[in-house]
């Protein structure tokens, strides 16, 4: 518990120390990104809490629903329509759906 802790610390030091500004450009890709990998991780917490966590599952996952987000980002952008706001709205709901599962997981205990 160390390890995970220990970089979240730097992670948050070299963010502060050194602020990165996304162009308005790839703002759009980096919300969706942003929302991919909290999605990851929370189903991963969700998964580990119900001892079904499985690690292939889970870089898989995290991979396919960023390249997905990306994609359909991307195309929307091309087509001239917001389709960001669909990735934006499905990672949402499932991170706010696991919240909800892990947090009466811990109410029960």
């Amino acid at each position: 518990m160390v390890l995970p802790i220990t970089g979240l610390i730097i992670g948050i030091v070299i963010g502060v120390v050194f602020p990165i500004t996304v162009p308005l450009e790839y703002a759009k890709f980096m919300s969706v990104a942003l929302l991919a990998s909290l999605d990851s991780v929370f189903g991963g917490l969700r998964a580990g809490i119900e001892e079904k966590f499985d690690n292939t599952v889970f870089i898989t996952g995290f991979f396919t629903n960023a390249l997905l987000a990306a994609g359909l980002v991307y195309i929307g952008d091309r087509l001239g329509i917001d389709l960001y706001y669909v990735s934006l709205l499905a990672f949402g709901l499932r991170i706010f759906q696991n919240l909800a599962i892990i947090r009466r997981y811990f109410l029960k205990k």
